[in-house]
Formats: structure tokens, sequence, C-alpha cells
């Protein structure tokens, strides 16, 4: 069984910014794979299907960013899904918007939603798809920038990088996480993007 969480914040004013990158890759998962509709549980919205024979459960917690750590334990605890078998969704400031980055573990590189995660789970050694969506502008705080949509040339770009996260997630479940790390992470350091 494998556990698949999408970080984002809950509501309509949160709907496709920066910071709910997590979600969109979730919902375009979800949507690939034909889930079923999501239900109210674990402090989030939680469905389950079969893909490539295994029980995959999709997360998407409603605590808002920073508090998701309560609803992935809650999910955790209930499925009993080992860490190991935990894929994390996230947005990262420190990488270059569209440039993806899978770990096995490791610390949260402050985004305080993995945080909290590592907090409730209390070990680092969770798998995370890290998805860059660039810095803030010139002395925009952080907090205002993740809170913003994507522009429109931006929106294009993050479409693609969607797309390539939902693929490495099907290789994660079916090949495991050096595959899907070797399949994700080398793609655009090694034609330097």
């Amino acid at each position: 069984m494998k556990l698949i969480v999408g970080l984002g914040n809950p509501g309509p004013r949160y709907n496709l910014t920066r910071h709910n990158v997590g979600f969109d890759v979730l919902n375009a998962f979800a949507d690939r794979h034909f889930f079923p509709t999501c239900r109210s549980r674990f402090d989030g919205l939680v469905t389950d299907h079969l893909v490539d024979g295994e029980k995959v459960v999709l997360l998407a917690p409603q605590t808002y960013m920073n508090a998701s750590g309560r609803s992935v334990r809650q999910c955790a605890d209930f499925f009993k899904v080992e860490h190991q078998n935990i894929l994390v969704l996230l947005d990262d400031m420190n990488l270059d918007l569209g440039r993806l980055r899978m770990r096995q573990g490791g610390s949260a590189g402050g985004q305080k939603g993995l945080a909290d995660i590592i907090r409730h789970l209390g070990v680092d050694q969770i798998p995370r798809l890290r998805i860059g969506i660039g810095r803030p502008p010139g002395r925009m705080a952080a907090s205002d920038f993740v809170l913003q949509q994507f522009t429109d040339d931006e929106r294009i770009e993050i479409d693609v990088c969607i797309s390539e996260c939902v693929a490495g997630v099907e290789c994660w479940i079916k090949d495991g996480l050096s595959a899907a790390m070797n399949s994700l992470n080398p793609s655009k350091e090694k034609t330097g993007e």
C-alpha cells in the first residue's frame, strides 16, 4: 500500500496558487487513474484505488499547509502505512520554476508543511517530490509569493511539470523510489536548465 500526500491550503482562495502545486499534482494523478470522489476523513480529503495492482491512498490535508502533519499521521496510522511508503508532493521555493527533485528523506528545507509531517511522524526519512516554484522577485515576502497564482507563461510551464510529476509518481508506485529518482532528478540537471 502507498500513501500519496499532496500539500496545499484548502478553499477557493488558494486554488492554483504556487503553494498548492502539491494539490494540483494529486488531482492530476487522481484524474488520470480514475480515483473515486474524495471523502472527508483524517482532517483531509481522501480516496483510494488500485494502480498497477497496488492499493494507493491519496490524501489532501485540509488543515492548512503548516499543520499538515496531524492529517498525515491519522491517515498513515489508520491504513498502517510505513513511512517509506508515503510520498509527499510539495512546492519548493529553492528550486527554479518547473524543476523537480525527488528524495528519500532529509530535512524539511524550510517547507513548513513538510516540517510538520516530519514532526508528527517522528522520522525524516519520508520520500518527497519537491516541485520548483521559483523565488520571490525583489523584496517580496515569501509568504505573499507562495500565495500568488502562476502567471500565464508560468502556468504553461507548471502544467508540463505536473505531467512529469504524475509520470514520476507512477514510476515510484510501479518501480520504486530509486527508479523514480533516476527518471525525475537528472532530466533538467543534465541539460543545465
